[in-house]
């Protein structure tokens, strides 16, 4: 006689467990979009912070917080290319983690004063909700679990030492972000990168929505700059930042975007990838945002003061903004083929250099704004003729030669 007991195995075969299905496409979903529209909302609110307050703390604070945002809206790439985000209890923890995200956009210009605690405490739901998630997905796969857990003892130290921030101030307040980014994003470095999973044309194209989102904020900042009577200075400094804008967006979406995408999904699946995904996205990225959120605060502040002198905080955001924006594509082309862009690095570095000549030209900051859209514009003219066999052969052919990559 069978000594298994029917009714075990049947309410074994009954207890609920919580899965979540793998993504199988690359086709970013419209729940993707819509979580990353409360990334605008983060966005803006880190260029507010610092046009509020026009100092190099000012700076600080801003790219502090936007690290730390931005680490968490990476993290949601990260996972929403391992599982689908539209099935199952996976989308209800999706929009908690929306709510929780949208509540520290709104704590952003208090992020060091009154709201620092509640900034802390939703930043830490929406870190913990993108672990269970993970954990959940990684149940039947030993080593995305090991990867999964020593990423949620580095998000678990960030988070402590964010809510230890909330009740001191100064200049403790500060180191203790600082130590809390770098051990935040120090984790995937000290645990590894073998156990991850993405799809590349997801992940790739997932980063680009969010430069086009960072973009989206500089024109933003057009119109909340020319809040005053328009006249021909406004329009001709809308005019110019519309330039600065388009050419950010062919700088990066051109021919850079394409390659990079190919490289990535040409790269070894496991530690090769994971490694490549983790520099040149999860970090590289970050620094190009950082450069779009900067212009967009030295734009609201140009079109707020067109024929006026520009402080020396806000020239350094707009012409430093653009020289970090390339700096990074610098970096991001040395990671990905290996090559230095050397008409990149020398276009930074002469924006650098004019940072504190701008208050000599005339009218002020009109001027500054033309001399950012002519040398980016002067950039890409070069780029374009130079290389237009190369250009025309990585945009339309394949396979494609990334060697000549602009």
């Amino acid at each position: 006689m069978s000594t298994v007991t029917p009714e075990r195995d049947h309410a074994a075969s009954r207890r609920p467990q919580i899965r979540a299905a793998m993504r199988e496409g690359e086709r970013v979903t419209p729940l993707e979009l819509f979580f990353d529209l409360v990334f605008v909302l983060a966005l803006t609110q880190c260029t507010t912070l610092i046009a509020h307050e026009p100092t190099w703390l000012g700076v600080a604070k801003g790219m502090l917080v936007l690290t730390v945002l931005w680490w968490s809206w990476g993290g949601y790439a990260w996972l929403t290319s391992v599982v689908d985000p539209e099935e199952g209890a996976v989308r209800l923890v999706i929009f908690a983690a929306m709510a929780a995200l949208l509540v520290c956009a709104l704590c952003v210009p208090g992020a060091f004063g009154a709201d620092a605690l509640a900034f802390a405490c939703a930043y830490g739901v929406v870190r913990a909700a993108h672990i269970t998630l993970f954990v959940i997905a990684s149940r039947d796969d030993p080593e995305l679990r090991h990867s999964v857990l020593g990423l949620a003892i580095s998000t678990a130290l960030g988070v402590g030492l964010l809510l230890a921030a909330a009740f001191v101030g100064g200049v403790a307040q500060i180191a203790l972000w600082v130590t809390a980014v770098a051990l935040d994003m120090g984790g995937p470095y000290l645990f590894g990168a073998e156990g991850w999973k993405l799809v590349p044309g997801h992940f790739a194209e997932r980063h680009g929505a969010i430069v086009i989102i960072a973009l989206g904020e500089s024109i933003v900042a057009i119109g909340i700059g020319a809040h005053e009577h328009l006249d021909a200075g406004i329009i001709a400094a809308a005019l110019l930042g519309v330039i600065v804008a388009a050419a950010l967006w062919w700088l990066y979406f051109d021919v850079v975007a394409i390659a990079a995408e190919r490289r990535l999904a040409r790269a070894a699946a496991g530690r090769e990838r994971n490694e490549l995904a983790r520099d040149s996205y999860s970090y590289l990225h970050l620094p190009m945002v950082a450069g779009i959120a900067l212009i967009a605060v030295g734009l609201k502040q140009t079109l707020a003061h067109v024929g006026d002198p520009l402080a020396l905080v806000p020239v350094a955001a707009l012409l430093g903004g653009g020289a970090l924006y390339l700096l990074a594509h610098v970096a991001f082309r040395l990671r990905n083929m290996h090559t230095l862009n050397r008409r990149r690095l020398v276009c930074a570095l002469t924006l650098l250099a004019l940072v504190p000549l701008a208050a000599s030209l005339s009218p002020p900051a009109l001027a500054t704004l033309a001399v950012l859209a002519a040398l980016l514009s002067a950039l890409i003219a070069y780029e374009a003729l130079r290389f237009a066999e190369a250009r025309e052969r990585i945009r339309h052919y394949h396979p494609v030669s990334e060697q000549a990559t602009e």
